[in-house]
C-alpha cells in the first residue's frame, strides 16, 4: 500500500518531487523544486475532466486509460531522476497531483510497480497551497535594510549573508528590481502563486530564532504583491535606514540603468507621470532624449526619495522602528556598523 505523507511536512522534504499535473498547471506555479512528470497534456486533461463531468467517473478513467502510455512515463521518469539514484538501493520519490486522487494515484502504482519507492502527498499541491497561505501569518525576526534608491540595499543583504546572516531577496524572488525601471531587460516575472511558492520555502527554511534580513520593499514588486499578513510584519519592524549622499545615489543609479535601452526608459517614466507630475515627466523624457541620463535621473531619485519617505513616515512608532546609519561608502567595515547596531536593537 502506498504511503502518504501530510502537506506541512514538505518544507524539510528531502525527495525527489513528481508532479504528475498538466503542463498548463505546473508552468502556472509548483511546488519549488519539484519535476514536472504530467500524466496529461492540457488537452488531455480538458478531455478527461469533460467526461468525468458529463458521463462519470468510470467513463473518464476509460478515457484516461487511452493516454496512459506506462512505458514512455517510465522513461520520462528515469531521465529525471538520474542525479538522485543511489547505487542498488530503490530511489524515493514524492508524488503529487492536485488534490492527491486518481492522477498521483496512477503514476505512484506505476512506479512502485517498477521499482521506486513511492510516498504520495495528501491532499496534493491543493493541500501545499493552503500550507503556503499559512506561512505568511507567522511571526518572523525581520531586520529591515532601508534607504532611499541607489542605496545600494540589494548589496548590502549580499554581503550580511556573506556573514552568515539570514536574509531572503524579496526582489530577486519577484523577478523585479522594484521602480518603474524594474523590469526593463529581464525575463517576464512568476505568477503571484509561483511567487508566494518560493517565498514560503525561504521562510519556513529559515531559522526563526535568528534575524532575517529583507529589504524595505512597497508592498507591490512589479506586478507581483507581497503577501499582506507578511508585508504588515515588515512594517512593524526595525528598519536600518542607509543614509548615503544624493550624488552617490545618483552615480550608482546611473551606472545601474543608463545603459538601459532609451525607449524603454521614456516608457517606464510615461507610466509614472500622473505622480511625478506633467512638468518633471517632460523635463525627464526631454532629457532622456538628448542622451542627458545624469540630469534625468537626478530628476526621478527626487521623485523616489520623496514616494520612499512617505511610504517609511507612514509606519508606526517610527522613531522607534528607524534607526538611521550615515554612510558614504558600502563596505566591510560599513556592514560590521550595521551589525553592531543590530545587537542592541530590540524592538518588537
Amino acid at each position: 500500500m502506498l504511503e502518504r505523507i501530510s502537506a506541512h511536512t514538505i518544507w524539510n522534504q528531502p525527495l525527489p518531487i513528481l508532479d504528475v499535473r498538466s503542463p498548463g498547471e505546473y508552468n502556472h506555479a509548483h511546488i519549488p523544486g519539484a519535476y514536472s512528470l504530467p500524466l496529461f497534456t492540457d488537452e488531455e486533461r480538458a478531455v478527461v475532466g469533460t467526461a468525468y463531468k458529463r458521463q462519470g467517473r468510470q467513463q473518464a478513467i476509460f478515457k484516461a486509460l487511452g493516454y496512459f502510455n506506462m512505458q514512455e512515463m517510465v522513461k520520462q521518469a528515469d531521465r529525471l531522476l538520474v542525479p538522485h539514484k543511489r547505487g542498488d538501493a530503490p530511489t524515493e520519490v514524492l508524488v503529487h497531483c492536485w488534490r492527491g486522487g486518481m492522477r498521483s494515484a496512477a503514476v505512484a502504482w506505476l512506479l512502485e510497480l517498477y521499482g521506486y519507492k513511492v510516498q504520495v502527498l495528501e491532499g496534493g499541491y491543493k493541500a501545499f497551497r493552503q500550507e503556503v497561505l499559512q506561512v505568511f501569518d507567522k511571526p518572523y525576526n525581520f531586520r529591515i535594510v532601508g534607504g532611499y534608491t541607489g542605496s545600494g540595499k540589494t548589496d548590502i543583504l549580499t554581503e550580511l549573508h556573506k556573514r552568515g546572516e539570514q536574509i531572503i531577496d524579496l526582489e530577486n524572488l519577484a523577478g523585479h528590481r522594484g521602480s518603474a525601471f524594474g523590469g526593463i531587460d529581464r525575463p517576464p516575472q512568476p505568477t503571484q502563486e509561483m511567487f508566494e511558492n518560493t517565498l514560503a520555502q525561504h521562510l519556513m527554511q529559515s531559522n526563526t530564532a535568528k534575524h532575517l534580513w529583507v529589504e524595505d520593499e512597497s508592498q507591490r514588486i512589479g506586478v507581483l504583491n507581497i503577501p499582506h499578513n507578511l508585508w504588515k510584519t515588515m512594517r512593524n519592524s526595525p528598519v536600518f535606514f542607509i543614509d548615503l549622499p544624493f550624488h552617490i545615489r545618483l552615480k550608482s543609479i546611473v551606472t545601474s540603468y543608463g545603459n538601459l535601452n532609451r525607449g524603454k526608459l521614456i516608457e517606464a517614466v510615461q507610466r509614472i507621470q500622473k505622480r511625478l507630475g506633467p512638468l518633471e515627466t517632460k523635463i525627464t523624457i526631454e532629457y532622456l532624449q538628448a542622451g542627458s541620463i545624469p540630469e534625468a535621473f537626478a530628476m526621478l531619485l527626487k521623485y523616489y526619495d520623496k514616494f520612499y519617505l512617505k511610504g517609511l513616515h507612514n509606519r508606526n512608532n517610527v522613531e522607534q522602528q528607524v534607526q538611521s546609519i550615515p554612510c558614504t561608502n558600502v563596505n566591510e567595515e560599513f556592514i560590521s556598523q550595521i551589525l553592531d547596531i543590530c545587537k542592541n536593537v530590540n524592538y518588537s
